[in-house]
């Protein structure tokens, strides 16, 4: 009887997880393709001049936070659309992503007045003119591919919602390609194009941004799958109703993402009070583990749609299957990048850089990171569980708490007041993502009690899993 019981889980855990990788590998390889996007710009930009290089750099770093604030707001519009089609409400789909092009377009006019003008503050921090010129230029050149990206966005939630997540990953490869044309075109001012540097980088991801939101566009007007609610389809002027749902879960979900990347950004610059070994060895371990992180963060959006479609066709008890399921996977997937970083870290780091300095601190930083894989594993895999029960307020709050409370201070006290240098740094970021992990998953535990209405003296989480599996 122990035998069946056992190999009932395994058989069960081994189906939920193929489902999840079928969709969330799409989703996987089109991150990790818009990184290899950034990869190439950085590397054509290195090769004009170490102007163009920091300039870039300098234009990514203020970029970034707002494109990611901005995509989390947008991302629970995916978990949103999956409940709905669980409950097979097609007329409400359709009018949530007309909602969701609206706020896209105030996000994209947010952006643009945020960052068309960075002078004044990159005077205020005192680079060189030079290094300014560049920045600003790439930022403004950036701006016009605003509106785009963030209707692209909309559109993915919109697909990746229904389960059909191939689609972003065939328009990453695409838009890779036309990255690079684009890039040899105007950085260095080949097939009668002028020489921009780093700007034409900028204007490159407009010309991106665009050519995959038109192309996404056109999927959803012509494909099959579509056809039922392009029936439906029709203007609509912005409806409250409908916006305030979206920005209720979308705008925590948005700042909590915003305290986890604002932990490794504040990390990032206090590496510098160590000297530029620290800053290099702590920047070749942490786009190792960024790289990394792509896959539990694909299977996370995943998780997200499946929880959502589950709960929104009221099997409250498939939701909790899936999500605890999902997590896991997330866990093992991360298992085997730590493993890696354990094993092997000497050769990881020999791809970036052959500094011997360098990659003996990068090395240790590693081993630290192969601790925090299963934190972040865990932590981004419940979120997306939390997602797609549309629970973000909660999440964001223990974001907050995890990162800013108890990570940052840890990692400034051990690592710049007891001097301890960059090891002691990341045992706050160890730390943080460690509670983070802890109270999302505790918090997914208490959501699904609550629809399955379980009291809180029921068994334990394994009999109410294989009370689940079909006798």
């Amino acid at each position: 009887m122990k035998q069946y019981k056992l190999y009932s889980r395994i058989k069960r855990f081994s189906h939920e997880s193929s489902l999840t990788l079928k969709l969330g590998l799409p989703v996987i390889v089109a991150q990790l393709l818009l990184i290899l996007m950034q990869f190439v710009d950085t590397v054509m930009a290195g090769h004009v001049s170490s102007y163009d290089l920091a300039g870039l750099a300098i234009a990514a770093a203020l970029y970034h936070p707002v494109f990611l604030l901005m995509l989390g707001i947008l991302i629970p519009l995916g978990a949103i659309i999956a409940q709905l089609f669980g409950a097979e409400k097609p007329v409400e789909i359709v009018t949530n992503v007309i909602q969701g092009l609206w706020i896209s377009l105030v996000l994209a006019f947010i952006s643009i007045l945020v960052l068309a003008n960075p002078e004044p503050l990159l005077y205020w921090m005192g680079y060189e003119e030079e290094v300014i010129r560049i920045a600003g230029d790439y930022l403004r050149a950036l701006c016009w591919g605003m509106p785009a990206v963030y209707a692209f966005i909309v559109l993915r939630m919109f697909s990746e919602g229904l389960s059909i997540t191939r689609p972003t990953m065939y328009l990453s490869l695409v838009g890779l390609g036309v990255n690079i044309v684009s890039n040899y075109a105007l950085i260095f001012g080949h097939f009668g194009f002028p020489a921009l540097g780093a700007v034409g980088a900028g204007w490159t991801t407009s010309v991106v941004h665009w050519v995959m939101f038109i192309a996404m566009l056109a999927f959803c007007l012509k494909a099959p799958r579509f056809e039922n609610y392009r029936k439906l389809l029709a203007f609509s002027r912005p409806v409250w109703l409908y916006l305030r749902e979206i920005l209720r879960i979308g705008l925590p979900n948005g700042f909590g993402l915003a305290a986890e990347t604002s932990l490794f950004a504040v990390v990032s610059l206090l590496m510098g009070t160590f000297g530029v070994t620290a800053i290099a060895g702590h920047q070749v371990a942490i786009n190792v583990a960024s790289v990394t992180f792509m896959i539990p963060m694909g299977l996370s959006i995943a998780i997200s749609i499946r929880v959502g479609q589950a709960k929104g066709r009221g099997n409250y008890g498939d939701s909790r299957y899936i999500g605890y399921a999902g997590i896991l996977l997330c866990i093992l997937m991360m298992a085997i990048s730590a493993s890696v970083f354990v094993l092997v870290p000497e050769l990881v780091v020999g791809l970036y850089t052959d500094d011997e300095d360098v990659r003996t601190l990068a090395v240790q930083l590693l081993y630290m990171a192969a601790i925090f894989q299963l934190s972040d594993g865990m932590q981004v895999g419940a979120l997306g569980a939390l997602r797609g029960l549309k629970d973000t307020r909660v999440p964001f709050i223990t974001n907050v708490v995890a990162y800013w409370g108890i990570g940052l201070p840890l990692a400034y006290l051990v690592g710049v007041h007891y001097n301890v240098g960059p090891v002691g740094m990341w045992v706050g970021l160890i730390m943080g993502l460690s509670i983070a992990a802890v109270l999302h998953s505790w918090r997914f535990r208490i959501l699904t009690k609550r629809l399955l209405n379980l009291p809180d003296r029921e068994k334990s989480i394994d009999n109410q899993i294989l009370q689940m599996i079909p006798k």
